[in-house]
């Protein structure tokens, strides 16, 4: 039963993802481009005028940051009569979480706006939330929206996030490690036939088809979530399933893939580790499977793949079944201390919910975005430097899947369960080779 799946015949309905960018604890916390948002303490340089409303937003990723120091000059622009001064503060990841919670809790030192990464989220909405609820600006434009990706940061009936983008899942081929193998991308429809040509990549090149993450959750969690199942990382109740038949099906085939040499684990143990990237740009490995989002690690840390990658769906599991997942992710929600409500409001309605914001998520950010009504946009064939990078096909490849993006189960224990998978079962299962069974048994009974 594909209760999560995101069906976009009736996207007015639906549903369907995350690595800011949005997802996984790699902010990028860097200053040093074009941006004027800064890092923490250094304030902006966002225009001001006396009747400027002064907004403060807090982030762990510059992107976003850089983001919405974009769309407030364009606000700015178009309403000249209720113009915002942003001052947008980067910080770690973890220094970022924390810091919010604690003044969400203390009921003092919150911004107007900030970012929480999907698998802290359940922390913000436990008890009452102390966000407000943005039913008001989505409900109108539901209809064009993937309602899955609001649904994650949902609870009862109120609306607390938006996302960036839909975070669909794909696989990324290094065409010129397949062509030197005599592998063509399009015949691999399925796991099975994935596994078949990465032992003919690996005996004519010496060289893995993929790479999987110890240390992460990426490469497992869209996999387990492309099943055709109610039940993923989380059964639809909420409670943990890492000894579910489908994360079982899944960790299973990791570890036939570690034995055989078909798949090695990520160098610097996943796929944002600065190691990861050096091994991966020189040509380590023929393949991996990411959220759309992560183009930009292509762009901006591979740069010598530049005109070598095809991003193609996701092989099924089995012939018909879905090749994807809506994966990742990290919603802008305003805090209850905000004095500005009505303006930051009409504000993000503008940067996320609009035309023109969901065009800028991809022109700027690179990312899928979240209203679905502009993916046929001649501007998502535009050129830049994802379509130089990786062709120009990019939403060819979406819409061919966009009614087999299944969705995800988002709780409580979301952050619990993806703590054990990076500290506990990747390791025991891919790289000391424990019985599968065994040990997801074991972690998901420490978990209740």
């Amino acid at each position: 039963m594909r209760k999560k799946s995101l069906s976009l015949l009736s996207v007015s309905l639906v549903m369907t993802l995350a690595l800011s960018a949005c997802g996984g604890n790699n902010a990028n916390n860097t200053a040093n481009n074009a941006g004027k948002a800064t890092n923490e303490g250094s304030g902006n340089t966002a225009p001001t005028t006396a009747k400027a409303t002064k907004v403060e937003f807090w982030t762990f990723q510059q992107l976003h940051a850089e983001f919405y120091t974009e769309m407030v000059k364009r606000w700015n622009a178009a309403n000249p009569d209720k113009t915002i001064e942003l001052v947008a503060n980067v910080s770690p990841y973890d220094d970022v979480h924390n810091k919010l919670l604690v003044a969400l809790q203390s009921g003092s030192g919150a911004p107007d706006f900030a970012d929480i990464e999907i698998s802290k989220f359940p922390n913000y909405i436990k008890g009452e939330p102390q966000l407000l609820p943005l039913n008001d600006i989505i409900d109108p434009e539901l209809d064009n929206l993937v309602k899955a990706r609001f649904d994650i940061y949902a609870k009862e009936g109120n609306y607390y996030g938006i996302d960036y983008h839909v975070g669909a899942s794909v696989i990324y081929y290094n065409k010129e490690i397949l062509d030197k193998a005599g592998v063509n991308a399009d015949d691999i429809k399925t796991w099975d036939d994935f596994a078949k040509a990465g032992k003919v990549v690996l005996d004519k090149t010496g060289i893995p088809m993929t790479t999987l993450e110890t240390s992460e959750q990426w490469s497992m969690w869209l996999q387990t979530a492309q099943l055709p199942s109610k039940d993923d990382l989380l059964k639809a109740d909420g409670t943990p399933n890492l000894d579910g038949p489908e994360v079982t099906q899944v960790m299973k085939w990791q570890q036939e893939q570690m034995k055989s040499g078909v798949a090695v684990g990520a160098p610097g143990g996943f796929h944002h580790a600065e190691e990861y990237f050096g091994f991966m740009g020189k040509g380590g490995a023929a393949s991996v499977w990411m959220p759309l989002w992560y183009m930009g690690r292509f762009t901006d840390s591979m740069p010598d793949l530049k005109g070598k990658m095809v991003i193609r769906p996701m092989p099924a599991w089995s012939a018909g079944e879905p090749r994807s997942a809506g994966m990742g992710g990290t919603a802008t929600v305003i805090t209850n201390q905000t004095k500005s409500e009505d303006i930051v409001k009409q504000f993000l309605s503008f940067a996320k919910l609009s035309k023109e914001g969901s065009l800028a998520t991809w022109t700027i950010l690179g990312f899928d975005p979240l209203r679905s009504d502009v993916w046929n946009d001649p501007a998502m064939k535009a050129t830049n430097k994802f379509t130089e990078y990786f062709g120009s096909n990019i939403f060819d490849v979406l819409t061919e899947v966009k009614d087999e993006i299944e969705g995800i189960n988002i709780g409580e224990k979301t952050p619990q369960v993806i703590d054990a998978i990076k500290t506990q079962s990747n390791v025991r299962i891919l790289l000391d080779n424990e019985d599968t069974e065994k040990v997801l048994k074991d972690v998901n009974s420490g978990l209740k």
